[in-house]
């Protein structure tokens, strides 16, 4: 980056001191200031940018590998992928003859709906308006 003594910028503030007096320095800073925050968001942008692309073209490389590799299995084990649609899937039995999961980690069927029962003592909503708990001390 840019290699700067203390020295050189202790110059620089005398000289900027001296030529454009102390009424005017700060509204020379905040000038100076603005532009760098300008140059600095462009920058930012710019690396961004440069970044999304960077990450674009290293996935498009590794969805051909995977493609690649994809093929390659399919080629060895062509008989794993190939299955009717129609089958069902082998489901366990537990003891008492009643079947439990299927084995293919499916999830269970809801045969029965829950049934929803009123609360024996209903509480009253708590309105926020009235929450004196949380009131600031």
């Amino acid at each position: 980056m840019l290699d700067i003594a203390p020295t050189e910028l202790l110059m620089v503030a005398f000289v900027a001191l001296v030529v454009i007096g102390p009424k005017d320095l700060p509204k020379a800073m905040r000038i100076v200031g603005y532009w760098v925050g300008k140059a600095r968001g462009v920058g930012r942008q710019f690396r961004s940018g440069f970044d999304a692309m960077v990450r674009e073209a290293e996935l498009e490389e590794m969805e051909k590998k995977w493609a690649a590799e994809n093929e390659r299995i399919m080629r060895e084990h062509p008989n794993n992928h190939e299955s009717s649609g129609d089958e069902t899937p082998p489901v366990e039995q537990l003891g008492d003859g009643q079947p439990s999961l299927p084995l293919d980690g499916a999830p269970p069927v809801m045969v029965e709906q829950p049934r929803l029962q009123a609360a024996s003592n209903p509480q009253p909503p708590i309105d926020p308006a009235d929450d004196h708990s949380k009131a600031p001390s």
